[in-house]
């Protein structure tokens, strides 16, 4: 076989700082290639619109970069187990790159396709580059087991020796008449989008918004994190698409002091924590990590559940988070694991629903970290705090981290003459209030579909019983 080798981009939508494309690089020619799967795309468990829309940005923004060095982004469609193999034997290359992925399709995928390349006498080399360790998954206790808890895994996170990091090749070589397609429209992959994506897609959009961050707001995130108008560094969407190099944030943000520094690679670490429980424990993509809870009822989906994702639940800070939700693709932290919160413990739906409803709307959805955040707000995932440390009160978080109301009047802007003291709980406002704000409840506002107080008693008894 000649010197030529194959980058398969996956999730790892850049050029800095990736490890699979600097040695991808080194050979005479490489040919840099996105497979588009139906599997994924459109006839998997979790197909997203939003999510597709924001990708094929990233790959437009990838594709320019490489031009810039020389190359282009080849563009095949169908099994990468079929088209990798297949490409590689047209182009006469030894080696194919990619960066190391943890979610079980994705290791049973990459299995198949390193098979495949080895009956043609290909070599396979799969690098580090999508989390700040090489693999989160190694980060074991001292008796060699995984970890179960966040706290201690974090501690010893913390330890694990960092690998360096690689510049952007300055020239990368096609060889002559590769004939490397075009990226496909939306509508091409047979799905609509008619929104407008919140956040600019690419690695030169991702860099500014890490430096912006860095700058700006890195500082102050201890103290301003579960401030759902402001304190997040809406970084995740360049994370899940590998726009920005995990290890490079977590590097520069080690550099600042300040508890916002600690705070903020502590996060960092939880996306860690997500991906190596999901390696260890793949049958978590389809039921509760702890067994006892495998035998809770759920009440079947229905007016409730369309409540809840509508943003019309009568609750402001639960609809303000799910129509953030809808119209961005994106959601504050604290929001999600109160509307996580009201889905399974006051609507008593199965967190099934809720980690489906957000994998067809979140442009950084992610298997490991959404199906961690829903195990463990509905308390059935690996942290074994008690079921009723985390029965969110949607009233009482809204009066803590939203007491002025800045976030909610702008997702909920029938609300927005609502007095400050009222504004949590617009239902008790007299008519003459009501007439004042503007917002007739029950017309202009929705009353409330349940009585939290209530479905927490409920929900405390269903968990009892099922432990």
């Amino acid at each position: 076989m000649g010197d030529t080798s194959i980058m398969w981009f996956r999730r790892d939508l850049r050029v800095r700082d990736l490890p699979a494309l600097a040695n991808a690089a080194r050979a005479q020619h490489c040919v840099p290639v996105f497979v588009f799967d139906d599997r994924l795309l459109t006839k998997g468990r979790f197909p997203s619109a939003s999510r597709t829309a924001f990708m094929l940005g990233c790959l437009r923004e990838l594709d320019a970069a490489l031009r810039e060095r020389g190359a282009r982004l080849m563009v095949r469609e169908g099994r990468p187990e079929t088209e990798i193999p297949k490409l590689a034997g047209e182009i006469g290359a030894g080696h194919v790159h990619w960066t190391a992925d943890v979610s079980p399709w994705s290791r049973q995928r990459d299995q198949k396709v390193i098979a495949a390349l080895e009956k043609q006498g290909v070599t396979a080399h799969a690098s580090p580059g999508a989390y700040v360790v090489d693999d989160p998954g190694t980060v074991l206790t001292q008796q060699g087991k995984p970890y179960t808890v966040f706290s201690p895994y974090w501690r010893a996170w913390l330890e694990v020796p960092r690998r360096g990091g690689v510049r952007a090749p300055s020239a990368i070589s096609l060889p002559r008449k590769v004939a490397t397609g075009r990226l496909p429209k939306l509508s091409d992959l047979g799905l609509e989008f008619d929104g407008e994506l919140a956040f600019e897609p690419g690695e030169a959009a991702g860099r500014r918004a890490m430096d912006r961050w860095l700058r700006s707001g890195l500082s102050d995130y201890a103290a301003a994190r579960n401030t759902p108008a402001g304190g997040s560094s809406q970084l995740s969407p360049y994370l899940r698409w590998g726009c920005v190099s995990p290890l490079e944030l977590e590097r520069k943000a080690a550099k600042q002091s300040g508890k916002g520094s600690g705070s903020y690679r502590r996060q960092l670490a939880w996306r860690e924590f997500y991906g190596a429980v999901l390696q260890h424990c793949p049958g978590n993509v389809r039921h509760e990590y702890q067994e006892r809870y495998r035998k809770l009822e759920w009440k079947r989906r229905g007016k409730a559940f369309d409540h809840w994702h509508e943003g019309t639940t009568g609750y402001p800070f639960v609809d303000a988070g799910m129509r953030q939700l809808l119209h961005e693709g994106w959601m504050h932290n604290r929001l999600r694991l109160v509307v996580g919160s009201f889905l399974t413990k006051d609507l008593h739906l199965d967190w099934r629903l809720g980690e489906a409803h957000f994998m067809g709307h979140l442009l950084d959805g992610d298997m490991g970290n959404n199906n961690g955040g829903w195990q463990w707000i509905a308390s059935v995932g690996t942290d074994p705090a008690p079921y009723f440390q985390r029965m969110f009160n949607p009233m009482t978080q809204q009066e803590r981290f939203d007491p002025e109301g800045a976030y909610v009047r702008r997702w909920v802007p029938e609300l927005a003459k609502v007095p400050d003291k009222l504004l949590s709980k617009p239902w008790e406002m007299s008519q003459e209030q009501q007439a004042e704000a503007v917002c007739v409840i029950g017309e202009d506002y929705p009353e409330p579909i349940v009585d939290h107080a209530a479905e927490r008693r409920v929900a405390q008894e269903r968990y009892r019983s099922a432990s």
